[in-house]
Parts: C-alpha cells; structure tokens; sequence
C-alpha cells in the first residue's frame, strides 16, 4: 500500500498539539547560537516542516542540531551507532513528466513528488570529524534587556512599528506593526517574540509576498495565518537564542482543527513561515549595501 507521507507527518503534529505541547516552542536561550538545525557535511540549514521535525528530534537530548544520513557518517570516516532510530526529513522534487492531455507531443510539465530521507544526529554516530561536530560559537545576552542585534535586525527590515501605544497587532489596511512599550512585556524574550510574530504577518503583504489577508478572520484562514506567523516567529527566536512561546494558546485548537482537514496544511505553513524567515533575512543583508549606495 503506498503510504501517504503528508498524513503521515500531519498525524505526528497533531499528536503533538492534543497533548497540548507546540513543538515548535523551545528555551532558546540555553543554547544560543545552535539552535537551528542543519546538515553536518554542508553546514546547509534545513527548512520549512524539516526544522520542526528535527526539533521534535532533539527532545531526545542531543547536544547540537547537526544531522547527516548514514551515507554521510560513512563517507566521513565514521559510522552511525549501531541501532539507533534516526529522523525522517522531506524535500520536494519537481519531476518533469510528459503530458498526454496536451496538443503538443513535446508537452512536459512539473509535477511536485515528495522524496524522503533518513538522517541521525552527530550524537548517534562513531569516529565523525570534530568539525562535523561543532556548530557556531555560543552567544552571550541580557534577558532581561533590549537586545541590540535583534533591534538592529527589526530596523533593517524597513517596517514601520510603532512601539508604546496600543495591542501587538499588524494593521494590513495602514501597513504598520503596533507593539506595547518593552516595559510592559514579562522579558525581552517574550518583546522579541511577539514582534518576530507582528513582521512575519507584515511579510503578507501584497508588495512583498503577497499572501491573503483580506479574509483571515475567517477560521480556517486565519488558523493558518496564525500558523505561518507563529512558525516564522519560532524559525526566527531559535536564530537570535530567543525563548520561544505560543502567541495565544487558543489558537491550538484551531491548529488541530486545520491540520485533520487539510493534511498538507502544516507543509504549507512552514513553507511559508520559512519564506517569510528568508525574506526578513533577505532585507537585513540588503541594508548594508543600501547604505554604502
């Protein structure tokens, strides 16, 4: 029987929600600076559902989010433990097929299959190279204080927010983020998350990445705005060292709700969500350049 890997993956999530647990909500700040997963041999960062999945992963206690697969260990001179379980992770390829509804005999189109691939953790390996091991150095910060990297991170994204008056809230129809004062947030971990989650919304916008929000408040769509900015938000508090929290923890419902009626809709969102993390990103290595113009 061929298995279907969406409802696959979709089932483990929801699994993870109903018992109340967002996995995609970590202390951060424990490990700043390792806190993203990526491939041991390229360095390469992984993405969308891939970086949840691997998070999921590491409950497991591993020491970094560094991966490779058993071909990978073996080609480094090492070796994955003997029985150990590792990780399924996804890419989607795009096949060209020839396609027998056209005219034309030369007509191919893409079609989107999606591979999946097994990786272990360094820490489930023998005899791998110190430099597959360690990842970037550990950064130092206040919690309890602005942080200047992440304020210089906000500032080179060119969005407008407009901090001490009002609810945190993007407002799409003027284009800006409201936030309260710093003061009025618990810690700066849990100021940052809250506008890490405000600038993915931002991101919706139709002249950056044009995503609907005309009809959010209605459920299902707005469940899955909500998920896009949640994720985007955690992608971005795990790359800062940021503790990661739930922005309302109603919404957790309507996630499980979303996730069994759509059994891609997770997929959906962490492309999105990653999408939205690389053109914030994008922005904020555009200044530099700008400036210097």
């Amino acid at each position: 029987m061929k298995r279907d890997l969406y409802a696959e993956v979709s089932a483990r999530i929801i699994a993870q929600l109903e018992a109340g647990a967002a996995p995609w909500v970590k202390p951060w700040s424990a490990t700043p600076g390792a806190n993203i997963p990526c491939n041991a041999v390229s360095n390469r960062p992984y993405s969308g559902c891939n970086v949840v999945l691997l998070w999921m992963a590491q409950a497991a206690g591993y020491r970094s989010p560094r991966f490779l697969t058993f071909k990978q260990a073996l080609e480094l001179g090492g070796n994955v433990r003997k029985g150990e379980h590792g990780t399924r992770v996804y890419f989607v390829k795009q096949l060209q097929v020839h396609d027998n509804g056209a005219d034309d005999s030369s007509s191919t189109r893409l079609v989107p299959m999606m591979r999946e691939y097994t990786v272990f953790n360094v820490d489930q390996c023998e005899n791998i190279p110190a430099s597959a091991i360690s990842g970037k150095p550990l950064r130092v910060r206040n919690p309890d204080t602005r942080d200047e990297l992440a304020d210089a991170f906000l500032c080179s994204t060119g969005a407008d927010i407009r901090e001490g008056h009002g609810e945190a809230c993007y407002i799409p129809s003027h284009d800006f983020i409201s936030m309260p004062a710093f003061s009025c947030f618990k810690s700066a971990d849990h100021f940052y998350n809250v506008a890490f989650h405000e600038l993915s919304h931002w991101t919706a916008n139709k002249a950056r990445l044009d995503r609907d929000l005309k009809n959010r408040f209605g459920s299902r769509n707005y469940a899955a705005e909500e998920l896009i900015a949640e994720l985007g938000a955690a992608f971005l508090c795990a790359e800062f060292g940021f503790d990661g929290d739930v922005r309302n923890a109603g919404y957790i419902a309507n996630w499980i709700e979303l996730l069994k009626s759509d059994k891609r809709a997770f997929f959906t969102a962490c492309s999105r969500a990653s999408k939205a993390a690389d053109y914030l990103r994008g922005l904020a290595l555009a200044e530099p350049a700008e400036i210097a113009a």
